[in-house]
C-alpha cells in the first residue's frame, strides 16, 4: 500500500473494539482499489472528435451506399459541429434519461389544447390568406382534391403560414441527433435523406432551415416527407417549401392525397349522442354509414341536417373526452389528419380551424369537462385491469385512446354504470 499512512504506529496495541474498526477500514480501502474508478464522462471537445470520426467513419459509407457522392457529402458536412443545445441529447459515456415517475398527473384535460384566442387569430388570418391566394388554391384543389380551408388550417397551425422562424440548420440538427440522441436511428434516416435533397439539388445545406426537431420549410416536413411529397406547383423547378407559398400548399395538399384523402367528404361533424347511445362504439374499426348512426339519434349539435351526399359513407364515432367533452361523428379524412400529425386532437384542431376559416364558425359548442386529473400510473393500472378481464385497450401505456376508452365503456355498462368511457377517479376502487 505505498503512499498510505499507516493504520497505526508500529508496535502499538489495539483494542479489541478498535481491531473492528480497522479491519472494516483495510476493507474499505481494498474494495476501492478492486473496483475502477468510475469513467467520466468524456468532454465536448472529446465527444466533437468522436462526432467527426462517425462522419468519416460510419455516416459517410453509409451515405455511399444510398448513392450520395462524395463531393455532396464532403460539402455538406464541411465545418459540421454538434449542437449542444437540442433536447434528447445522449452524448457517448452518459446514459439515457430514465422514464419519468409517475408521480405526477401526465396529462391535462384536452380543452387546454384549444385556446379561443389563438383559433380566432388563425382563423382571421387564415381567411385573409385564403382571398389572398384563391387563385392558387382554387387549382391545388382542382389538382389533388382537398379543400383550400383544410390546406390553409395545415399551413397554419403549422409555420404560422410561413411567418414562423426557422433559426436552425437542419444538416447540424440532424447529424446531431443521429449521432446522440434517444432515437438516433429515426435521425440517422432523416439525415441521409437530407444529403440525398441536396445531391438531387434540391437545396443547399446552408440554406436547408428548419425546426429543432428537423422539420423544414413551411408545411414542416421531414426529410422523408419532403421526398415523397413535395412538389413544384409554381413551375420554376425546384420543390422549394420555404420560401414558395404555391409549392407549400400544393405539398401539404399532395401529402394528404397520398395518405387517402377522399375527396368531397367533410372530415367530421360535432355531434349530440342521445342517452342510451353507447358511448363504447367508438373507433375507426367500428364504422357504420353515416345513415345507421342517425337511425340511433344522433345529430349534429349545430342543428342542422347531415349533408345528404355523406347519409351512406363509412363514418365513425370520437369522444375523445369520453362523454365528458365534445362528441364527433368522424370520416376517413380525419384519419388521414393524424397522418400529418398523429394525435386526436391535432386532427380536430385543424378541422375545427378549416371550419372557421371557410365557413366562420366557432369553437365546439360542447365544453371540455374537468377531466385529466388521473396519474398515468392510475390509468396503466386500469389498463392491466381490463385486459386481464380480455379487453383490448390497444397500448398499454397509460394514455386513455380509444381502444381504452371504449373499453372502459363497456366494462361499465356490463356492471351496471353509466358509461362514460374515460378513466377517472372514481372508477379506481371499482376495476381491479
Amino acid at each position: 500500500m505505498t503512499g498510505l499512512s499507516p493504520l497505526r504506529p508500529v508496535g502499538q496495541s489495539i483494542p479489541r473494539k478498535g481491531v473492528r474498526r480497522s479491519l472494516a477500514l483495510v476493507l474499505s480501502v481494498c474494495l476501492l482499489w478492486s473496483v475502477p474508478a468510475a469513467i467520466a464522462a468524456p468532454s465536448k471537445a472529446a465527444v466533437e472528435q468522436q462526432f467527426q470520426a462517425w462522419l468519416a467513419n460510419d455516416l459517410w459509407p453509409e451515405a455511399k451506399t444510398a448513392g450520395i457522392s462524395r463531393q455532396a457529402f464532403d460539402k455538406a458536412v464541411a465545418g459540421l459541429t454538434l449542437n449542444w443545445d437540442l433536447p434528447d441529447l445522449v452524448p457517448p459515456g452518459t446514459a439515457p434519461p430514465k422514464d419519468r415517475k409517475q408521480s405526477q398527473a401526465e396529462f391535462s384535460s384536452p380543452g387546454a389544447y384549444f385556446s379561443e384566442k389563438r383559433l380566432q387569430g388563425l382563423a382571421a388570418t387564415g381567411r385573409s390568406l385564403a382571398d389572398r391566394h384563391a387563385s392558387t388554391l382554387r387549382k391545388v384543389e382542382a389538382a389533388y382534391g382537398v379543400p383550400g380551408s383544410i390546406i390553409v388550417a395545415i399551413w397554419g397551425r403549422e409555420s404560422g403560414f410561413g411567418g414562423a422562424r426557422l433559426p436552425y440548420s437542419a444538416v447540424e440538427v440532424l447529424a446531431t441527433k443521429a449521432f446522440m440522441s434517444t432515437r438516433k436511428d429515426l435521425f440517422r434516416r432523416e439525415l441521409i435523406s437530407a444529403l440525398h435533397m441536396i445531391e438531387g439539388g434540391d437545396i443547399g445545406a446552408g440554406q436547408m432551415k428548419g425546426s429543432w426537431a428537423g422539420a423544414l420549410g413551411q408545411p414542416q416536413f421531414m426529410p422523408t416527407s419532403y421526398l415523397k411529397y413535395a412538389v413544384d406547383f409554381d413551375g420554376d423547378g425546384h420543390r422549394d417549401i420555404w420560401n414558395s407559398v404555391p409549392d407549400s400548399l400544393a405539398s401539404i395538399a399532395n401529402y394528404l392525397k397520398k395518405s387517402g384523402w377522399q375527396t368531397g367528404r367533410d372530415w367530421g361533424f360535432e355531434v349530440k349522442i342521445p342517452d342510451g347511445v353507447s358511448c363504447a362504439q367508438e373507433g375507426p374499426d367500428r364504422a357504420k354509414p353515416l345513415s345507421e348512426w342517425s337511425a340511433q339519434g344522433i345529430t349534429r349539435i349545430s342543428g342542422k341536417a347531415f349533408p345528404g351526399s355523406e347519409l351512406s359513407a363509412s363514418t365513425m364515432m370520437l369522444v375523445p373526452a369520453g362523454t365528458h367533452g365534445p362528441e364527433f361523428l368522424v370520416s376517413p379524412n380525419f384519419y388521414v389528419l393524424k397522418e400529418y400529425n398523429n394525435s386526436d386532437l391535432y386532427a380536430l384542431f385543424i378541422g375545427n380551424l378549416a371550419d372557421r376559416i371557410a365557413y366562420g364558425s366557432g369553437a365546439f359548442k360542447a365544453p371540455f369537462g374537468d377531466v385529466g386529473k388521473m396519474l398515468r400510473s392510475d390509468v396503466l393500472a386500469m389498463q392491466k385491469a381490463l385486459v386481464s378481464k380480455g379487453y383490448d385497450v390497444g397500448n398499454v401505456d397509460g394514455l386513455p385512446g380509444f381502444k381504452t376508452r371504449r373499453s372502459l365503456g363497456d366494462w361499465q355498462e356490463k356492471n351496471g354504470m353509466k358509461p362514460t368511457c374515460y378513466p377517472d377517479a372514481s372508477l379506481k376502487g371499482k376495476l381491479r
